[in-house]
């Protein structure tokens, strides 16, 4: 295994997918993490054939993954009076080589977490500490300033620093001091989950109602013996975003009373939406927000990824796909260009311009832009979609977004691995 070790700024999803593909290659690396215990956090994230593909590739097996969720059967979106907008398949069933995932989002972390102890050991990763700055150091690579959770700082040194230190990135403000605040532009979210009887095929991803006015539901774990499920629900609305969000904190818990009024017309004989929500597990309230692109994730040995590099909208459930294959791409730069700036540099050049497209993408509705259509055209409201909004003209609307996002079908199918089977480092 190669001496040269790459440092980590953030134990989140991106980064933990890096550690355990520098390991597969043959890397060393250490991850710095600012919480003191890993524990699952959030609600339902959906995983597109493109990132599962990459995780296949990592070890982690459909039998892995069924163990923190369920492979998507269904996309689709319905309009305000319940009639369906598009509907389409999804993972294996659209004919792509791999399954999406519709996953408990903290349950797939500590599943990424134990397999991260478990390759690597325990010291690979370090809890209760946070990178907040870097320098350049001797012979080309990188030194940190790392803050443990009682106020003292050290220091490391690594031959690459990449941040995966989410939305609030240190490694980022240092990069790019002068870029804008976080971006909100309006959309309050409340999130949560249930136990209840899937809809449709009993695994689809579900929007209903308007751009400015949905509920997003799905499943994220196979049924019990009683035919329930946990499933995933989002409630949304847009308000004016005035000067900037004016709450405190950016996820807090939240009473189903407060917003539940929003829904009270979302019922259908197919789903009742208030009900649903009225047997709610947990919720939450937090802004939909993302940050601006910028012209560069890296600066010589140091590296964005993840939410660090390209905060995204929702809308397209490809947040936590994107940070899956950032890690993928930074690996194979290694393996191709060696353990250096060439290697960091050439993932720039290939995910930084296209993803931040997709970013601002994200921002104008993503897939959900067709609820935008929809809404513009008949109020949300109609009994036969054909006369509003044309097959044909739906489906350029999606294989447009598929491809800005990285999962065409035929494209994906047919693209060789990011990285070969077996491909290693070897030592200096």
């Amino acid at each position: 295994m190669s001496e040269k070790m790459i440092l980590i700024a953030g134990g989140g999803i991106g980064g933990l997918s890096l550690a355990l593909t520098l390991h597969q290659i043959g890397l060393r690396c250490i991850v710095f993490e600012s919480a003191t215990e890993m524990k699952p956090m959030g609600v339902g994230i959906n995983i597109q054939p493109n990132a599962v593909r990459e995780l296949f590739d990592l070890g982690l097996d459909a039998g892995t993954l069924d163990k923190v969720g369920l492979p998507a059967r269904e996309w689709a979106l319905v309009g305000l009076n319940g009639n369906d907008i598009h509907a389409e398949p999804r993972g294996l069933e659209a004919g792509y080589r791999w399954p999406q995932y519709a996953v408990h989002r903290g349950e797939f972390h500590m599943l990424l977490y134990r397999q991260v102890i478990e390759r690597l050991g325990a010291d690979a990763v370090r809890l209760g500490t946070r990178v907040t700055g870097y320098a350049p150091g001797e012979d080309g690579d990188v030194r940190v300033t790392l803050t443990q959770v009682d106020g003292s700082t050290g220091s490391a040194r690594g031959a690459l620093l990449i941040g995966a230190d989410g939305i609030h990135s240190a490694v980022r403000a240092q990069m790019h001091p002068d870029q804008p605040p976080i971006h909100w532009g309006g959309v309050l979210m409340w999130r949560g989950t249930v136990r209840d009887r899937p809809i449709r095929t009993g695994s689809s991803f579900v929007g209903l109602g308007t751009h400015a006015h949905r509920m997003v539901i799905y499943p994220i774990s196979h049924p019990g013996s009683d035919g329930l499920a946990l499933i995933n629900w989002i409630a949304e609305v847009t308000v004016d975003p005035g000067t900037g969000w004016q709450h405190k904190g950016w996820f807090k818990p939240a009473r189903i009373d407060d917003f539940i009024h929003h829904f009270e017309g979302f019922r259908y004989d197919w789903l009742d939406v208030p009900a649903m929500l009225r047997r709610a597990d947990i919720a939450y309230e937090n802004p939909m927000i993302d940050r601006d692109p910028i012209p560069t994730w890296v600066d010589g040995p140091v590296a964005l990824m993840g939410d660090a590099a390209h905060a995204m909208y929702p809308t397209g459930s490809n947040g936590a796909s994107q940070a899956i294959v950032d890690a993928r791409v930074i690996g194979a730069k290694l393996l191709e260009h060696g353990v250096g700036p060439e290697a960091l540099a050439a993932y720039d050049a290939q995910l930084c311009a296209p993803i931040s497209e997709l970013v601002l993408r994200n921002r104008g509705a993503g897939p959900f832009g067709m609820l935008n259509i929809v809404d513009d055209r008949c109020g949300g409201v109609f009994e036969d979609i054909e006369t509003v909004f044309p097959a044909e003209e739906r489906a350029a609307f999606m294989a447009g977004y598929k491809t800005a996002a990285g999962f065409s079908v035929d494209r994906l199918n047919a693209a060789p691995s990011l990285i070969a089977p077996g491909a290693r480092i070897g030592p200096d």
